[in-house]
């Protein structure tokens, strides 16, 4: 008769299975699907802007709700209306500060991810109709801060929408929509709507024709990466387990403003003078517009978003790395540079008068 050891005895360690609850949520929801692999390089906060920009506006969206329960588009009792949300409502002020913040971090965020696509070359074949929707986008980013600005209903909001009013004019029948007297209904109004429901909705659509086409193309190869190739790779759930690290950071940094450095609000508007200078995301024309006139807020911001627009049709060329790329980088750069000289400039200047009594 032989002799079965221990060992023989044993059944063999099962391998580790994964929770009811993990089977449940993979069988209906499908997360497994996000084990795919993407480059390693795309666990690096560079590559994690888009990522931020989309948790921001998750927040903007979350915050957006609560003030909207109490905040009234009237021109008549909208600067109230922000008085009281400030003064009266419970964390009202806190949360109009961390919308605030938040703004101002998305509009950050979404530019310095526009840049790191360019300095990278991500925007080349097959990539430029992802470029071209993140150009629609950083527009879209701009209209929605715009529209934010002008709902407290201030002095500042007050002027700004005279200003684009003015554009509206010199657009001629194309500028219908921003003359007060279209359909009846006060053009704040009409801006409030557009900011509550239209951007939102649209930003959402396109965000997800974004990452859908990310997730067809896959993640553009760094040109500043050096080691062995091919890259190593890692699972889309861990670099969501990155973005979530860099979120919490994030949030952190919009909860500590909006305590700290909470936004202030103008007195109600007085018609008929100009005493106020846009926030400074919008500062950079307004030295154009003192040496052209209003028209320089049309064209300046038409030839801006023209030149990001035809980016990847005049870089056609397989080289990514920036020093390979210095007839486009040189350019873009001097822009970048002469952006920010505005804002600096603009900044110091005097209050000038644009729009007259």
């Amino acid at each position: 008769m032989s002799v079965v050891s221990p060992e023989q005895t044993q059944d063999p360690i099962p391998s580790k299975q994964p929770s009811r609850l993990w089977s449940a949520l993979d069988e209906r929801l499908g997360l497994s699907s996000l084990q795919y692999p993407i480059p390693e390089h795309a666990n690096r906060l560079a590559y994690s802007l888009g990522g931020l920009s989309l948790v921001s506006f998750a927040l903007l969206l979350g915050t957006g709700i609560f003030l909207t329960q109490y905040y009234q588009a009237d021109p008549i009792v909208a600067h109230e209306s922000v008085h009281q949300i400030i003064t009266s409502v419970t964390l009202g002020g806190f949360i109009r500060a961390f919308h605030y913040w938040g703004a101002m971090a998305m509009v950050v965020l979404v530019g310095l991810h526009l840049l790191r696509v360019f300095v990278s070359g991500s925007y080349k074949r097959p990539r430029e109709g992802n470029w071209l929707i993140g150009v629609v986008l950083a527009g879209a980013t701009a209209i929605f801060f715009f529209t934010g600005t002008v709902m407290k209903w201030d002095q500042e909001s007050f002027e700004a929408l005279q200003h684009n009013v003015e554009i509206g004019k010199l657009m001629g029948r194309f500028g219908f929509w921003l003359s007060p007297n279209f359909g009846g209904i006060p053009l704040l109004h009409r801006l409030y709507s557009v900011h509550v429901t239209i951007l939102p909705s649209f930003f959402a659509f396109m965000v997800l024709v974004h990452l859908l086409l990310v997730k067809r193309h896959g993640m553009a190869p760094s040109p500043f990466r050096k080691g062995p190739l091919p890259e190593p790779s890692a699972s889309f759930s861990r670099h969501l387990s990155h973005l979530l690290a860099f979120s919490l950071v994030l949030i952190g940094l919009i909860t500590l403003l909006a305590l700290l450095v909470p936004p202030g609000h103008g007195p109600a508007p007085v018609a008929g003078i100009e005493v106020t200078k846009p926030p400074w995301p919008l500062l950079w024309i307004y030295p154009v517009e003192n040496w052209v006139g209003i028209s320089g807020i049309l064209w300046a911001t038409v030839a801006m978003f023209s030149a990001l627009l035809i980016v990847p049709f005049v870089d056609r060329r397989e080289e990514r790395a920036p020093r390979h790329r210095l007839l486009i980088v040189i350019p873009a750069a001097i822009v970048v540079l002469g952006v920010i000289a505005l804002i600096i400039y603009a900044a110091i200047q005097p209050v000038a008068s644009h729009i007259g009594g």
